[in-house]
């Protein structure tokens, strides 16, 4: 995909939505952290389930920490991998706590030396709480950056590579959120929805649906 090409398609998607966030429930860094930390491997809507009412009686580092381990394990069991996340949250409000004066650091390599805190992790509380123009690849950003030819990549380092360097700037900040809405939404993994997809035109993919 040249750059003429690369610009109109995130023109089209900016004008679509042109000031994208997450589909997380969050009010802070920290919720933003935890909630992030909660959604690998589950739904964005499973973990506002479950978040919206934690929250509602613990967010800040402190509070959850003193709920204990049973109680936030009780509060998250909808969630996939709840026994692993819930100490890992248990552990990171102690080292927000003891190391950060309970504040989340907004330092990628901070972020990543917290339990349960990997990369994309990092990428999307750099992005979505401090304005970072970070992109964490997620299964829709990956598809929908394969499928359209906007950054190919073989995995999901390569596509965050490649779309560091063909996007411009002015679409870094927010690009993260609009492809995976897009994947989310339109570009699905089965059956994309070509028909109303906003970008059918400049997309790549050769296997376009018609209906």
């Amino acid at each position: 995909m040249n750059r003429e090409k690369r610009h109109a398609l995130l023109s089209r998607l900016q004008a679509e939505n042109p000031q994208p966030t997450t589909e997380l429930n969050f009010d802070s860094p920290f919720e933003l952290l935890i909630a992030v930390m909660l959604s690998a491997q589950a739904t964005d809507i499973s973990v506002n389930k479950a978040t919206g009412p934690l929250f509602a009686k613990a967010n800040t580092p402190a509070a959850i920490h003193a709920l204990g381990l049973a109680k936030v394990k009780d509060h998250i069991k909808t969630i996939g991998l709840f026994n692993t996340k819930a100490a890992n949250v248990i552990k990171t409000c102690k080292i927000l706590m003891d190391e950060y004066d309970s504040q989340v650091p907004e330092d990628r390599a901070l972020l990543e030396a917290l339990p349960g805190v990997g990369r994309k992790t990092a990428n999307v509380v750099l992005n979505t709480a401090f304005g970072h123009p970070t992109i964490a690849v997620d299964t829709h950003i990956f598809r929908v950056s394969n499928r359209t030819k906007l950054a190919p990549g073989k995995n999901v380092r390569q596509v965050e590579d490649k779309l560091l360097k063909v996007v411009p700037d002015e679409f870094k900040v927010d690009v993260h959120h609009w492809l995976i809405l897009h994947g989310r939404y339109i570009c699905v993994a089965r059956k994309p929805r070509c028909s109303a997809c906003v970008i059918e035109d400049l997309c790549e993919f050769k296997d376009k649906t018609t209906d």
